[in-house]
């Protein structure tokens, strides 16, 4: 997993506001999973795409974070929100 911070600031020489991160309201955690394909794929791994929005207790998501969150489990990638790290591990199906 990656740290991927989404947001903007200004550049401090032009002025001019400066995006960074993946996507807006691409999740905080960026990576992917191995995944053991089955004999009937030819028995290879794939990478899984896997996006975690980390999110403190009461935390909220945005309705940005939700629809990415959406798009990538729609495309088949892992997804969801974790509010402490046994939250991820369940995500990733680790624990």
């Amino acid at each position: 997993m990656f740290r991927n911070q989404v947001g903007q600031l200004p550049d401090p020489r032009s002025g001019r506001w400066v995006q960074f991160g993946l996507a807006k309201g691409s999740s905080d955690l960026i990576g992917f999973k191995s995944v053991d394909v089955t004999p009937e794929m030819v028995g290879q791994k794939i990478a899984v795409f896997v996006s975690i929005e980390v999110k403190t207790p009461t935390g909220r998501t945005s309705k940005p974070q939700q629809n990415w969150l959406t798009l990538v489990k729609n495309a088949g990638g892992i997804g969801g929100i974790a509010r402490s790290p046994e939250d991820a591990m369940k995500i990733l199906s680790l624990d």
